[in-house]
């Protein structure tokens, strides 16, 4: 198989370089990411990417092309068109990435475009899928390799792989988990194509969540404690971090335990 590789995250990194060491039946035509501040609808002002990575060093490894889109810049997937119908991939791979990718632009590969959303579908669709599971104080999760459609992480599901959230993991610990399965979803995923399966999601029971910003991090105190320790965990480093005010100063809170006081 062949295909065009979108992302800009850690996420993607892991996903670029398992690739390129482990799954040799599977050639990279061209990368795209986006910048590390960037522009998106729900903000007026660039949003910095705190997880971003540049991918820049291995398109000049594979010797093929590196593109990076910024929406409003006149620079939309839809601008790289010709470049995408000429190059005739199998598949486009959505690997951390904020833009919707439209339909123009994935009918130009064989069997579409393909993400991997962090949630089992349809559970958890939407922005920040494991930071909401954790917060939710849910005891598993897992990730979804879909096709994408026109809606929020609503297309066909390929594969899932569901794991174990630890009562005092972190959101790192879970975002290492969510790249590991999706590493093996993919080396199955990529390496047998004969065996591709897509299974419709029922879309009335799709839960779209929305995006999160730093300022959703303020913790409410008349939460129960579980809440809060679940809140706090779920947006410790590398995210901003949960926070609190005292007086006029803010507080930031990266971690939090529970004790029993006894009297």
């Amino acid at each position: 198989m062949k295909g065009i590789f979108l992302g800009c995250t850690e996420f993607s990194e892991e996903i670029l370089k398992h690739i390129i060491a482990r799954i040799p039946d599977f050639e990279v035509q061209a990368i795209f990411s986006i910048p590390e501040a960037f522009n998106i609808s729900y903000s007026e002002d660039k949003v910095k990417n705190v997880n971003y990575r540049d991918l820049r060093k291995y398109s000049i490894e594979l010797d093929i092309p590196f593109l990076e889109v910024d929406n409003t810049a006149g620079r939309s997937l839809s601008y790289y068109s010709s470049l995408i119908s000429d190059l005739n991939p199998d598949v486009i791979l959505v690997m951390g990435w904020y833009y919707m990718v439209p339909k123009k632009v994935r009918k130009f590969a064989k069997y579409g475009a393909w993400g991997i959303h962090a949630s089992l579908l349809p559970k958890y669709a939407g922005g920040a899928p494991l930071v909401w599971a954790i917060i939710n104080g849910e005891e598993e999760t897992g990730v979804t390799l879909f096709q994408l459609d026109d809606g929020v992480d609503d297309g066909d599901i390929i594969k899932q792989s569901a794991f174990k959230i630890g009562e005092d993991e972190t959101i790192k610990e879970v975002y290492q988990k969510a790249i590991m399965a999706s590493k093996e979803i993919l080396s199955t995923s990529l390496s047998n194509k004969s065996q591709i399966e897509m299974q419709p999601q029922n879309k009335s029971k799709i839960e779209v969540y929305p995006q999160r910003k730093p300022e959703d991090g303020e913790i409410n105190w008349e939460w129960d404690v579980r809440k809060i320790k679940n809140f706090i965990r779920a947006q410790t480093r590398p995210y901003p971090g949960a926070w609190t005010k005292i007086g006029d100063k803010k507080i930031t809170i990266w971690d939090a335990d529970i004790e029993k006081i006894i009297k």
